[in-house]
């Protein structure tokens, strides 16, 4: 009997160990995907007015300095090195962005190249060859085939209306877009449910935020209640900063973001000592923070405020079910273990927020010094 008994906790530890194995493996993930820039999207607005079509196309630097080989991003910054790239960033674009119009190629011209610092960014003025209205639009655009996670948000304008909005990806490159079928409600809500669940699952710091609230464990009534705090929260500033009521620069709220992570790393050591579990109100004072970053991704959609509700909605509700995944995963490991050997979660405990609070750290110093 004893020899089963002793087989089964081998067992039992064996899985605990390769649980915590995993755990650690995903942290150190979130870690290193922070070596890339936190915003790898491009943006395209298409205007369509009678037989004139002009576009504008936003590129982050850091995109364009891998593309184009130059050694210091922020150097793009400067108008007179921005404008000498601008024969290089035509050939790039022109390559890499393929307009057709009722099946005929469609000639593009790239002027105006102007840096974006606030954005971190350059735009383009497009010109292309005008005539008769087409009644069919292919846009095929694979900006930056190097970063497999790089998205090209698309706007469609037709007489000044928003017409069609897309999101182009590598493993979806090209529209045949029908002129004066403008998207429905449907389409749009759908699209952006699936970035928004997109945005959480590739937003490292947000996911750590959340994995560190949950570290300490607890009810799942006492659980519900951070992750609705936190969730309460930046819905307020999501919406407001999307609507441009509040809006704050990214250089501020990137590393409040950072410091939102070291924040509950070391609130989760503190909490042993004090025995007071602030959980709740660390979430919803920092939810308001967290709320900002996630506006950065729709906002810079340039979406109208005829649009602005729907896709408001739809990208809060794909950041909430994708929040959901994770705290049910996380939650229903971390009840595992403690169920299982207390002592070994403790130790996860400890180990967990030290990590949290050097991730945050390692952030911390790598928007406000680089």
């Amino acid at each position: 009997m004893s020899i089963v008994r002793n087989t089964k906790y081998r067992a039992t530890g064996a899985r605990i160990l390769c649980g915590a194995s995993l755990f650690f493996v995903i942290l150190s993930y979130l870690v290193s995907t922070a070596r890339a820039h936190p915003i790898p999207f491009s943006y395209l607005d298409l205007r369509v007015n009678g037989g004139r079509i002009e576009g504008a196309l936003v590129m982050h630097i850091v995109d364009l300095a891998h593309d184009l080989d130059v050694e210091r991003p922020e150097s793009l910054l400067d108008t007179k090195i921005a404008e000498s790239k601008t024969e290089a960033i035509r050939r790039m674009v022109r390559s890499r962005l393929i307009l057709a119009a009722d099946g005929r190629s469609v000639d593009l011209e790239l002027t105006n190249v102007r840096p974006l610092p606030d954005r971190e960014a350059l735009s383009c003025e497009l010109q292309l060859d005008g005539g008769v209205k087409p009644a069919a639009l292919r846009i095929q655009c694979a900006l930056f085939p190097y970063d497999p996670q790089h998205q090209t948000f698309l706007n469609v304008y037709e007489d000044d209306a928003l017409a069609h909005q897309e999101i182009f990806t590598r493993d979806h490159q090209f529209i045949v877009y029908q002129t004066g079928a403008h998207q429905g409600w449907l389409s749009v809500v759908g699209k952006f449910i699936r970035e928004g669940i997109y945005h959480i699952f590739t937003g490292p710091d947000h996911i750590l935020f959340i994995v560190g609230l949950l570290l300490i464990g607890g009810r799942l009534p006492r659980l519900l209640s951070i992750v609705t705090a936190f969730t309460i929260a930046h819905s307020i500033t999501l919406s407001l900063a999307a609507m441009d009521v509040i809006n704050p620069s990214p250089r501020l709220i990137e590393p409040a973001i950072a410091l939102s992570i070291i924040y509950v790393g070391v609130d989760n050591l503190m909490v042993g000592k004090s025995g007071r579990d602030m959980r709740v109100w660390i979430a919803f004072f920092f939810g308001f923070v967290h709320g900002f970053g996630f506006a950065g991704v729709l906002k810079e959609f340039g979406l109208p405020r005829s649009a602005l509700g729907w896709s408001l909605f739809a990208f809060n509700f794909g950041v909430e079910a994708g929040q959901a995944c994770i705290v049910v995963a996380v939650a229903s490991f971390l009840g595992l273990l403690r169920r299982r050997n207390e002592n070994l979660s403790r130790r996860i405990l400890i180990a967990g927020s030290i990590g949290v609070i050097v991730s945050g750290a390692y952030w911390f110093i790598q928007r406000v010094f680089f």
